[in-house]
């Protein structure tokens, strides 16, 4: 469908369409949030369609449109059962999917739409829009499906759901006009798997972490007196679901058993959560303590009293999904153990510049000796910290990633631009 020059010249540049967004506090709804103010700030004409919010956010009253830094926002209601249970995920996301096609013909007014892989099926919206329209497609995949799915059970091989999946990615693909990867072993993944794809549709554009200004005050008195109470703390925040390796993590902390003066902490949710508590209960770990997700000053102040942080992903997730906490821990400064395979973006960023250490997934006797070496040696937490803090601003700060996007999109939109992408 073509549309009139008179209705071409009104369309705007740029609809964002994803599920989570302002105000909600996940990074799936932040980092889009964020990309749009700076999108917006370099002259780009941008709303945003997206979900509700329920379970990610602490304002009570939401208005289900609002314009905010020059961004209209457009809420839709939707179905929100709990996810951790498959039907519940599977009935958020057609009910999301159902309730955004209701708008498929507003989407016309747009000259290109950045969607997101979160839920898989969303990019059907784009694929209509551009079939219908012609508008361009930019698709930020934060996780490969079906791919993920079928690693972690998720999906069924040879199941309807797969089939569906590959002939979205297939359709998508075909049309799209850059797809974001989150490292360059997803990068690597797409373009070994996905035949539509060629390696100039393919930008690698990090996540980020907005920089903390101040890394020493810590306003929550449990951490406080938790600092005060143990000589070495190692934080875990996010996500103890499937996709991430915690037995190697808990291998460790029972080596780890008898060294008192070590702490782990444990902030965030996910299906593997209450076995792990039951873990370290059974098992004695009283080095251990859970908290459920943080936000504000909480998560701050969480990682504000670490000596070092741990990042994981099972066996096989590499270049599938990138676990995006590990930008929050190095804008704090400390050492990071990332537990992946050792040709991911992290284990070479962290082996380069010294950051941390890196090691494969159930190596859980190397975990526990490099957690002894931190212990033992403060002057070594002090340098990789200090490392650790010049690698985000080389790589990772909002600034340095958004600009990215910027320049994709006057790319994708025949801007002129000062810098080539």
């Amino acid at each position: 469908m073509n549309l009139p020059k008179n209705e071409m010249k009104k369309q705007k540049d740029i609809l964002v369409l994803c599920q989570f967004y302002y105000p909600e506090y996940v990074s799936s709804a932040t980092l889009p949030y964020e990309m749009s103010v700076d999108l917006v700030k370099k002259g780009f004409s941008l709303d945003v369609l997206c979900g509700y919010p329920k379970e990610y956010s602490e304002q009570q009253k939401i208005p289900k449109k609002e314009i905010i830094n020059g961004i209209s926002i457009k809420r839709i209601r939707y179905l929100q059962m709990n996810r951790k249970g498959k039907i519940g995920r599977l009935v958020n996301y057609f009910s999301f999917i159902c309730s955004v096609s209701v708008h498929l013909f507003s989407l016309r007014k747009y000259r290109s739409i950045i969607v997101y892989s979160n839920p898989p099926i969303l990019p059907v919206i784009a694929i209509l829009a551009n079939r219908l329209f012609k508008t361009k497609i930019v698709y930020v995949c934060y996780d490969i499906y079906p791919e993920l799915a079928l690693l972690l059970g998720g999906v069924q091989s040879g199941s309807m759901i797969e089939k569906v999946m590959n002939h979205i990615n297939h359709s998508l693909f075909n049309c799209v006009s850059k797809v974001v990867a989150l490292s360059h072993e997803m990068k690597d993944y797409l373009l070994a798997n996905k035949c539509e794809l060629t390696d100039t549709k393919v930008k690698v554009i990090p996540n980020w972490y907005e920089e903390c200004k101040d890394t020493q005050e810590i306003n929550n008195d449990q951490f406080k007196n938790l600092r005060k109470n143990y000589r070495t703390i190692v934080v875990y925040a996010g996500n103890m679901g499937i996709c991430q390796d915690m037995e190697t993590i808990f291998g460790a902390i029972e080596k780890l058993k008898e060294h008192q003066g070590i702490l782990f902490c444990f902030a965030g949710h996910g299906a593997k959560q209450d076995d792990l508590k039951e873990q370290a209960k059974i098992k004695g770990l009283a080095q251990t303590i859970f908290f459920d997700f943080l936000t504000g000053t909480d998560f701050t102040d969480l990682l504000k009293i670490a000596d070092c942080y741990l990042v994981s992903l099972e066996k096989g997730v590499e270049g599938l999904s990138v676990p995006s906490k590990t930008y929050s821990y190095l804008s704090m400064g400390k050492p990071i153990i990332a537990i992946m395979n050792q040709e991911t973006d992290i284990a070479k960023d962290l082996r380069r510049t010294r950051s941390g250490f890196s090691i494969e997934q159930g190596e859980k006797e190397a975990l526990a000796e490099y957690i002894l070496e931190l212990d033992s040696n403060k002057q070594k937490v002090k340098e990789m910290g200090q490392n650790s803090q010049q690698l985000f601003v080389e790589k990772y700060t909002r600034e340095i990633c958004t600009n990215q996007y910027i320049e994709m999109m006057k790319n994708v939109l025949n801007r002129r631009s000062d810098s080539h992408v």
